[in-house]
């Protein structure tokens, strides 16, 4: 089976076969979702990461497709991420995920690196065949949803103490090293035993991050709770990879140690599902993922109504 390297940035037809594998492969495994968007697809293949080098292959007669993230900070070169590896429905079970799987790990050995990751629906064909080549489920989360309801979200609390801010975009440069701050905060949520070391997080790496959301076409919001002294207490971020369609996706939400106990993450992701409801009507669904032993954070969660949608979890295998 002849597996070519795809060359980036890719042709429209390139783009279009691309979509119509993981559309496929969408309905047969994940019928009750959303189809993947044309505008999310092609944002991700044009700019697929600012976290490090981007390798795609795709099986000749597009019965698949993979992409291999290989990370470029100085603590995680040693890893990399597997952000795709589908086949189409029709053309399983004939050895083309196996192919696929050659070419990235031929790519890994090659490059030096001694670890590999990727996100993984629980009870599926990906599951069976990540177990069958190694991969270990080391960190086991859920996916769950929000449903906004049509005459737009409940009013978010008052928040004694703090300002809440809503940031459309990038966050203002005069807010970027607090915010940056508080990213750093993610540092003692539950990460099972993911062999990837956390980098400082700054404003230009920040900004970063942001700034590739919104060139594949995006928008993002992050709600802040500040002090007066200037200080991020709490946030939370929304991204719409298609800003037309009727889901989000919920990023982070970190309160700093120190100001725990307060609501603070109750408040800014009500405060956010209130801004999403009354700036895109068509929005109807907010999901996130959080790790199963994560209980405070489902606890947030389940009082604000967010449901389990599926289980999924950070399969990683040592080379």
């Amino acid at each position: 089976m002849k597996i070519n390297t795809l060359a980036l940035p890719l042709s429209g037809p390139q783009e279009d076969s691309w979509h119509a594998v993981l559309t496929e492969a969408a309905a047969a495994d994940l019928p009750r979702l959303p189809a993947p968007s044309g505008a999310e697809v092609r944002g991700r293949l044009r700019l697929p990461t600012a976290r490090g080098r981007a390798v795609l292959w795709t099986a000749e007669g597009d019965e698949g497709v993979a992409c291999l993230i290989l990370f470029s900070d100085e603590s995680n070169r040693h890893a990399a991420f597997v952000d795709a590896l589908t086949v189409r429905p029709r053309d399983r079970r004939r050895g083309v995920g196996r192919a696929l799987w050659e070419r990235v790990r031929e790519e890994l050995v090659a490059d030096g690196r001694t670890s590999v990751a990727a996100m993984v629906d629980l009870g599926g064909p990906g599951q069976a065949f990540a177990e069958s080549l190694g991969f270990e489920n080391v960190l086991p989360m859920g996916w769950y949803t929000q449903e906004l309801p049509a005459d737009g979200a409940a009013p978010a609390p008052a928040t004694s103490g703090y300002e809440i801010l809503v940031w459309r975009g990038r966050v203002p440069d005069a807010w970027a090293q607090a915010a940056a701050d508080a990213h750093t905060a993610m540092e003692d949520a539950p990460s099972g035993e993911m062999d990837q070391h956390i980098e400082p997080w700054t404003p230009q790496r920040l900004h970063a991050m942001q700034q590739i959301i919104l060139d594949r076409g995006g928008e993002m919001t992050t709600v802040a709770a500040v002090t007066p002294a200037g200080e991020v207490a709490a946030y939370t971020e929304l991204v719409l990879p298609d800003p037309s369609g009727a889901r989000a996706l919920q990023y982070d939400t970190v309160v700093l140690p120190r100001h725990r106990g307060r609501g603070l993450g109750r408040a800014v992701k009500l405060h956010m599902a209130a801004d999403a409801a009354r700036r895109y009507p068509e929005l109807r669904h907010i999901a996130t993922t959080v790790a199963d032993e994560n209980t405070p954070m489902r606890t947030v969660n389940e009082s604000l109504g967010y449901r389990r949608e599926r289980g999924t979890g950070y399969f990683q295998l040592k080379l």
